[in-house]
């Protein structure tokens, strides 16, 4: 599986995604929104807005977050293949 998170240092949704994907052992490449020029560029052509995070799960584009609701945790143990225990 490849994984790769758009996200960028001051994003605490951002941050707490990262550390789902570390506690779970789930390998990904990190694109920092702020250090790449074209990175907000990319994001905005694959899903329509300049939101973070994102993730690119074997090349499907999906948003990890919801306002309102916060991380989308069962949705991320699911799209990863995570088992829960």
């Amino acid at each position: 599986m490849r994984v790769v998170v758009y996200s960028a240092e001051w994003c605490r949704d951002c941050r707490a995604a990262k550390q789902f994907l570390e506690t779970h052992g789930v390998t990904y490449t990190e694109v920092d929104v702020e250090l790449d020029p074209t990175a907000f560029d990319d994001v905005f052509r694959n899903v329509g807005k300049r939101a973070i995070p994102q993730m690119v799960i074997n090349g499907e584009w999906w948003q990890p977050y919801a306002p309102g609701r916060g991380l989308l945790y069962d949705e991320m143990y699911t799209r990863l293949g995570i088992p829960r225990g």
